[in-house]
């Protein structure tokens, strides 16, 4: 029996995320990996691979990051969880609140889902009001019924839990003002990402985003999606609330609210702030947060947050010492310069391959994806496998695109090389066909009715 197999008769999906799981991966991909150190990670029999998943983007100074592992060790020796609050968990708290500039107060959780389904809760709880809407352009909100109700794998979900739940389109904000219409005072708040490959500049402004230029210094600024629906939501009562689990830690250090100039009333993080550290949070303004308290006398009570290993000791120190990596090293610069000199070299490499009509790059470097075309310019999920098959073959897993501190200009090298090698297959299946190059089947959406 390989590991793949133990893996799928141990644990349903085969991993403890469905984006790990075997249908994510071409069928060269390690089945199981042993351990990770800086941009690299070695599988169960000693394979190393230059790694562009970086733990599903929650990695962003490199595996095992020296102080960063030291300091959360030192917080296992004093504990690591404590009967009552610790001075570790006010510490990050107070952290948090300093650094963005939104944050007034901060719940800590564990994983992304729990604090995005408590901001949706919290939203109704300071309203009064019943829908959450949320753009049908971003993947993933939360594991909970309210959001997984709304795509195709909502087996098992009744109807009624998802009907609190409105979707509109990013970057159409006629399609978010009609709901707000349909549905007037009714509306508790509106959850986005702040920007994916999709960013809100499109179709108002032709600026290059960049680390030195970013959207808040731009005199298009108020034009941008954004601030358009943080403008319909104050306009209407409804609370303005970013999802920052991905743009957090990379966009900037205060988040991409920063980056982009708008205010949110609440916000969640998560992935990237304590380096693959299990720390997400939830932010926001007092008034708001404060919903969830206990020290108001005849305040009625908001049950939000109650986790045990929410203040745990570790994680949280893991989180402080990313911040100050973060402020020393530069690190959000030194992201995006990295992913300008990527997109820049494999967009070179599929020109020198003669496949540059088909293999394209969506989405500011700091923020991207491959995209894979077939003969007919389609995007096209074999095409797609075939390239990450490929690089697989010549030492790099790329199932997308997330660098860290780690990745400098040895990683770089040895990145477009592989892709060099790989587009030269993707080449030959544009005249011969896929089908005769991919050895397994094509990578599935995670989101799918059926397997």
């Amino acid at each position: 029996m390989n590991y793949q197999d133990r893996l799928l008769k141990a644990i349903p999906g085969g991993a403890h995320t469905y984006s790990r799981g075997f249908d994510q991966y071409p069928s060269n991909a390690p089945q199981i990996l042993e351990r990770g150190e800086g941009a690299y990670i070695w599988d169960a029999d000693g394979h190393r691979y230059l790694d562009y998943g970086m733990a599903l983007r929650a990695v962003t100074l490199g595996y095992a990051y020296p102080s960063v592992a030291e300091a959360a060790y030192r917080e296992i020796l004093k504990g690591n969880n404590l009967t009552r609050a610790s001075t570790t968990e006010l510490e990050a708290a107070e952290l948090i609140i300093d650094l963005i500039p939104s944050a007034e107060m901060v719940k800590f959780a564990k994983n992304g889902s729990n604090v995005t389904t408590a901001a949706a809760k919290i939203a109704r709880a300071f309203t009064g009001r019943k829908y959450i809407c949320i753009p049908r352009q971003h993947p993933f909100f939360s594991f909970d019924d309210w959001f997984v109700g709304t795509t195709p794998v909502a087996r098992g979900i009744p109807r009624e839990h998802v009907q609190s739940t409105l979707v509109f389109d990013y970057g159409d904000i006629a399609s978010l003002e009609k709901l707000f219409d349909e549905f007037r005072n009714q509306i508790a708040g509106v959850l986005l990402e702040p920007a994916t490959t999709l960013t809100p500049c499109e179709g108002v402004c032709d600026q290059e985003l960049s680390c030195e230029r970013p959207c808040r210094q731009c005199p298009n600024n108020q034009s941008n999606f954004l601030h358009a629906v943080q403008r319909l939501c104050r306009a209407n009562g409804a609370l303005f609330i970013l999802d920052e689990m991905i743009t957090g830690f990379r966009w900037d250090l205060q988040g991409a609210q920063t980056y982009f100039g708008v205010d949110p009333d609440l916000s969640t993080f998560g992935k990237g702030m304590a380096n693959g550290f299990s720390v997400a949070a939830l932010v926001g303004r007092r008034e708001i947060m404060e919903v969830a308290g206990i020290s108001q006398p005849g305040l009625e009570r908001t049950f939000l947050l109650s986790t045990t290993y929410g203040g745990e000791m570790s994680s949280l120190r893991g989180f402080i010492e990313t911040v100050r990596v973060y402020r020393e090293k530069e690190v959000c610069l030194q992201l995006w310069h990295y992913g300008e000199k990527l997109r820049a070299g494999l967009l070179d490499a599929a020109k020198e391959s003669g496949v540059s009509g088909h293999f394209t790059m969506d989405g500011p470097s700091i923020s991207m994806n491959y995209v894979a075309r077939d003969v007919n310019g389609v995007s096209s999920m074999k095409f797609r496998t075939l390239f990450s098959q490929e690089m697989v073959r010549h030492g790099v897993l790329m199932p997308w695109i997330a660098v860290s501190l780690a990745h400098g200009d040895n990683e770089l090298a040895l990145t477009l090389d592989a892709a060099r090698k790989a587009l030269k297959v993707y080449k030959r299946a544009l005249s011969d066909g896929v089908d005769k190059h991919l050895e397994g089947p094509a990578v599935k959406p995670v989101f799918r009715k059926y397997n």
